[in-house]
């Protein structure tokens, strides 16, 4: 008989943030985020003790979903970063280390925290009038009747990531090349509820970038297919392909005993009655001249044969994930029987082809109208390939933000000081009334302000990585970076030409000051209406949507962390 154990009370933590360990930990998970941050961020390889696959990333969906956190506060912060990744896909190393900056500096502050959490999210909201107003220096309006911003904005995700080791000809084609597929996901007929398309993405690994390209339709791999040119494919009068599409299995599979009993009478031969009945489907397939058929699952090598008699092109074997787009592309509905066959269920198609790559072949299916296309991704290795994949995907979601809230903000850790520096100026003329309805004095106020400030400026900060020191101006707020090895009292108009966005350049007397030192009340003037670069080579945008969020879930979560009193764990 085995022992009985007594059951352990659970532990109770008071003041989780005041302890050690916590403290500890915050501040070793705020300096690996940091240290990935931006173009020049250095990478991190992530696997289980136990061996198994490596991941070289520095993008915070892929980390944050291999750390193990174990302490309960750090696990509400990755949390709240992974449910704003889930929905924005950018931002998410934005947000993570704003959230800890902001534990870190509210923490330190002698003023209670319920007077911290109200004038913080007095502080958010000047932040998001201001990033929502005209008036907004640090925004930029999206003309969607020119690509130049579009081309910034994927460009400056692209280049945010150097695990996808990627040249400059390299980013230049991809960002042509994302924007082109993104574009032909747009339908062309405007109505109330337009939807976008979708772009499936075809994995060619051990080929160079720039072999990448992307065709409008989809591109089904098929190892079987002959590679007969042009396909002879039976056509309606019309000059159309009729397409059925089925997410059944076509292979004659019999019964699953676990679906109930059959009964079958002496003499018959169930796999025969099965495949006279994908006979039948194929000769009716035949009669209601259908030239393509695919299948999600498997087909029966009888059927194939029959249905390539007939030039009828069978692809099986498309897989769940084509199923929707393939539907939505061709106009058919997935047929889920093959003993009820309406011919209401089939689509169409302008044309059909062969296309090779490396050493796949694909079916190539052509819509008359294009909202689904395949971008042919490639890279030289399966490590930076998935990086690059993610890459893309939170470019084309970043793409789709944009159309729905035609806004983007500078980046370059311009956006973080130009904020800083219009809450630094606010909160220098803010009233007496405003104090008495936040119930704090002005020195808890200026207190609160400079933290939530000096965090903002340390997510800039953590853009330089090679020790240089990090400037900006007082009259437009921006970030500039001075390259390493120059003393504090150099003169700073030698060493910088651009600002960290760059849409200002080094033309005029800018009053500048280290970051990193004494905080003053600047007075905060407006970006320039029209940049002195030319935009589409020098701009680096972020997502208006994407940023807005991580500021507000970065504020939202440090507050909640700020709250908590009491840990409790089980211990059994």
């Amino acid at each position: 008989m085995s022992r009985l154990e007594a059951k352990k009370p659970p532990l109770f933590i008071s003041e989780p943030l005041t302890k050690d360990a916590v403290s500890q930990s915050l501040s070793l998970l705020s300096g690996i985020l940091k240290s990935c941050y931006g173009p020049a961020g250095r990478l991190k390889q992530l696997h289980n003790g136990m061996g198994g696959y490596v991941c070289t990333t520095s993008q915070s969906s892929a980390m944050l979903s291999r750390l193990s956190v174990s302490h309960p506060v750090l696990r509400v912060l990755t949390a709240s970063v992974q449910n704003h990744v889930s929905r924005f896909s950018d931002c998410g190393l934005f947000t993570a280390i704003l959230c800890c900056s902001l534990i870190e500096n509210f923490k330190s502050l002698s003023v209670a925290s319920c007077t911290v959490i109200k004038v913080s999210k007095h502080l958010l909201s000047l932040c998001m009038d201001y990033l929502k107003s005209e008036a907004c220096g640090c925004r930029v309006s999206v003309d969607f009747s020119s690509v130049e911003i579009l081309l910034c904005l994927v460009r400056s995700v692209l280049t945010s990531k150097p695990a996808c080791m990627l040249n400059k000809p390299e980013v230049d084609h991809l960002t042509m090349l994302i924007l082109k597929a993104f574009m032909f996901t747009v339908p062309c007929c405007v109505e109330t509820n337009a939807v976008l398309g979708k772009c499936i993405i075809v994995p060619v690994k051990g080929r160079r970038v720039v072999d990448s390209t992307v065709l409008p339709g989809l591109l089904i791999e098929t190892p079987e297919v002959q590679l007969a040119k042009p396909l002879p494919v039976k056509r309606t009068c019309s000059n159309m392909i009729k397409i059925a599409l089925f997410c059944v299995s076509m292979s004659g599979d019999l019964f699953n005993p676990e679906e109930g009993t059959v009964t079958v009478h002496h003499g018959i031969s169930l796999e025969m009655l099965e495949l006279n009945q994908l006979l039948n489907v194929g000769k009716q397939l035949v009669n209601d001249e259908v030239g393509l058929v695919v299948c999600q699952k498997v087909i029966h090598p009888s059927l194939k044969q029959y249905l390539k008699e007939n030039h009828v092109i069978a692809v099986d074997r498309a897989g769940l994930s084509l199923m929707e787009p393939l539907s939505r592309m061709t106009g058919s509905k997935p047929i889920a029987s093959i003993h009820s066959l309406s011919p209401s269920c089939y689509g169409s198609l302008k044309d059909v082809c062969i296309e090779s790559f490396a050493s796949k072949h694909f079916v190539h299916l052509i819509p008359s109208d294009t909202v689904v296309c395949s971008l042919i991704l490639c890279n030289r290795n399966e490590t930076a390939w998935d990086e690059l994949k993610r890459a893309c995907e939170t470019a084309e979601h970043v793409l789709q933000l944009t159309i729905k809230e035609p806004l983007a903000l500078l980046g370059g850790g311009c956006t973080e000081t130009h904020l800083a520096s219009y809450i630094r100026h606010k909160s220098c003329s803010l009233s007496t009334s405003s104090f008495k309805d936040l119930d704090c004095s002005p020195a808890q106020y200026q207190l609160v302000a400079d933290g939530f400030c000096r965090s903002l400026e340390s997510v800039a900060c953590s853009l330089n990585h090679d020790d240089g020191e990090i400037l900006t101006d007082v009259v437009y707020g921006h970030c500039w970076f001075v390259p390493s090895g120059f003393p504090s009292v150099s003169n700073w108009s030698d060493l910088v030409s651009k600002c960290g966005c760059g849409i200002n350049g080094n033309t005029e007397n800018l009053n500048w000051r280290l970051l990193q030192g004494q905080f003053g009340c600047p007075v905060i003037q407006g970006c320039p209406k029209e940049p002195s670069v030319k935009v589409a080579d020098f701009l680096t945008l972020d997502c208006f949507a994407a940023k807005c969020s991580g500021l507000q879930v970065a504020l939202e979560t440090a507050n909640l962390i700020l709250e908590i009193s009491y840990v409790i764990e089980d211990q059994n």
